[in-house]
């Protein structure tokens, strides 16, 4: 039953917006975006909580939000570290380990809607928002995201770029934004021209048509030191998304591997980003 309810709900949003885009285009196209947005994951389970509440640092006032922040001190550079979609800061617990390890002193944060952090929906503007809040505020030597997270600093090193950031690490990260929403189209089945009235909107909003929001292009204009890691078989972001920001990163080195899955905890990706950043 749960199964057919997961099925009905997104046709029936599909249907919706097919329907009324013929009378109120702007409108629908608001909706989707929000529908789009919206953050169903990701706050702070008990557990979590007893692993993180111990090093929040301060909550940073964002774009209208309230985003929780923390820390784990550290004598060596700082880095910045940026999690993905329906996550929190709790997926890094065990590259905090071995960070801890080396001295590193770490900032972390949790996005929008995320963890701590107050909200309902995310999407990259605003990620990239809160990003740049953290670059400017602790001016990180390296930066590190997973998934939607490696893509917002990826955009955010392109739109903000910052002279004290050196290095870059993404895991699994997405590149192409037309494909995330394509994804979005397929399962609520909405029609290309509520397709074309949700580009307007982001075009109007943001000053990008959804086509042009590429990492694998605002990579290359991105000089610092990079690694990327992504699993061939990945089954939330394509493994293509990192072969094509790797070919236009001058420089770059990509990771391949096999069976890691999306999250990528291991301790040999998480020993490899130690070396990285201490070479």
């Amino acid at each position: 039953m749960k199964k057919l309810i997961n099925k009905i709900v997104p046709r029936a949003y599909g249907q919706y917006f097919n329907l009324y885009s013929l009378i109120a285009p702007h409108k629908v196209a608001n909706n989707a975006f929000h529908v789009f947005c919206t953050v169903r994951k990701g706050r702070i389970k008990p557990e979590q909580a007893a692993y993180l509440d111990d090093f929040k640092l301060t909550v940073e006032d964002i774009a209208g939000h309230k985003i929780q922040s923390y820390r784990w001190p550290g004598n060596k550079e700082t880095v910045l570290l940026v999690h993905g979609w329906e996550s929190n800061t709790f997926r890094w617990r065990n590259l905090i380990k071995k960070l801890r390890e080396a001295d590193f002193n770490i900032i972390a944060f949790d996005a929008p809607s995320h963890g701590y952090s107050s909200g309902k929906h995310l999407y990259v503007p605003l990620y990239e928002e809160a990003v740049n809040h953290m670059v400017k505020k602790y001016n990180p030597k390296h930066l590190i995201g997973h998934s939607v997270g490696g893509m917002t600093i990826l955009y955010n090193q392109y739109k903000n770029p910052s002279e004290h950031v050196d290095k870059i690490v993404t895991i699994g990260s997405p590149s192409e934004f037309h494909e995330i929403v394509g994804h979005f189209q397929d399962i609520l089945k909405f029609n290309n021209r509520v397709m074309k009235h949700l580009d307007d909107y982001v075009l109007n909003r943001f000053g990008f048509k959804i086509d042009e929001f590429s990492t694998s292009k605002f990579a290359q204009s991105i000089s610092k030191k990079r690694l990327l890691f992504h699993d061939k078989h990945d089954l939330i972001t394509p493994y293509h998304a990192s072969v094509a920001v790797n070919k236009n990163w001058k420089g770059s080195q990509l990771v391949s591997t096999e069976g890691l899955g999306h999250s990528m905890h291991q301790d040999d990706v998480n020993d490899q980003i130690i070396s990285f950043l201490e070479a």
